[in-house]
C-alpha cells in the first residue's frame, strides 16, 4: 500500500508543479516577456517555496537536484503553455484555480511532512508548509513589479496555514499518516475554494490620519 501511496503522491506533486508552472507562463505572457523569462517566472513559481524550504530545513541536497524530472515538467509545461495561451478556445475559467487550489494543498502537507522528517517542531513544520506553496508565487510577482498575492486581503496563505496546522496536529494526536494528510489537504482546499467561490478575504489594514 504504501509504494502505492507514494507513487500517487509523487504524480501529484509533478501535476502541482505544472500547474504552478502554467500560472508563471500566464504571468509573463500578460507583461509580453520573451521565452526566457517565461522559463524563468515558470520555474521560480513552480519550484521557489520548495527551493527555499530545503535551504532552510538544511536538506542534504534541494529536491529538484536530486531529480530533474521537476525541471523537465517546467520546461513542458512553458512551451505548452506558450501554444495553449494562443488558442481561441479557452478552459474554463475555474479549472485552473481548482487545480492550483489542490497544487497549493499537495504543496502545503509536503511542505510540512518533509521538515518533521529533518526534526523540526510542529509550528516550524506549519511554517514550511506555507513557504512551500506561497514562496514561489511570491517571487513571481516581485519579479513582475507586483505586489504579491498573499500580501493583500486574499485567503491564500491563511488556507496553507490551515491545513498545516490540520496536518501537524493530526500526527501528534497519533492519527494515522494517511488520515493527516487528506485532513490536511481538505482543509487547505476547502477554504481556499470556498474563499473563490464567495469571494472571501480578511480584513485590511489602514492607517487613517
Amino acid at each position: 500500500m504504501l509504494p502505492l501511496v507514494d507513487s500517487v503522491f509523487y504524480w501529484s506533486d509533478l501535476f502541482g508543479t505544472a500547474v504552478f508552472a502554467f500560472s508563471g507562463v500566464l504571468v509573463a505572457g500578460r507583461l509580453r516577456m520573451d521565452g526566457f523569462g517565461v522559463i524563468v517566472l515558470a520555474a521560480v513559481t513552480a519550484i521557489g517555496g520548495g527551493t527555499i524550504r530545503d535551504l532552510i530545513i538544511g536538506a542534504e541536497r534541494v529536491f529538484w537536484v536530486t531529480n530533474s524530472v521537476y525541471l523537465w515538467v517546467i520546461l513542458g509545461t512553458a512551451l505548452l503553455g506558450l501554444y495553449v495561451v494562443r488558442l481561441p478556445r479557452r478552459l474554463p475559467w475555474y479549472i485552473l484555480p481548482l487545480a492550483d487550489a489542490f497544487g497549493l494543498a499537495l504543496f502545503t502537507v509536503i511542505g510540512a511532512d518533509k521538515a518533521l522528517s529533518h526534526g523540526t517542531s510542529g509550528m516550524v513544520a506549519v511554517v514550511m508548509g506555507v513557504i512551500t506553496g506561497v514562496a514561489g508565487g511570491m517571487i513571481r510577482d516581485v519579479l513582475a513589479r507586483e505586489v504579491p498575492m498573499v500580501l493583500q486581503r486574499e485567503i491564500y496563505a491563511t488556507a496553507c496555514i490551515l491545513g498545516g496546522i490540520l496536518y501537524t496536529g493530526s500526527l501528534a494526536l497519533g492519527l494515522p499518516a494517511l488520515l493527516a494528510t487528506g485532513l490536511g489537504m481538505l482543509g487547505t482546499f476547502v477554504l481556499r475554494v470556498a474563499a473563490i467561490r464567495w469571494h472571501l478575504s480578511l480584513p485590511a489594514f489602514s492607517l487613517t490620519r
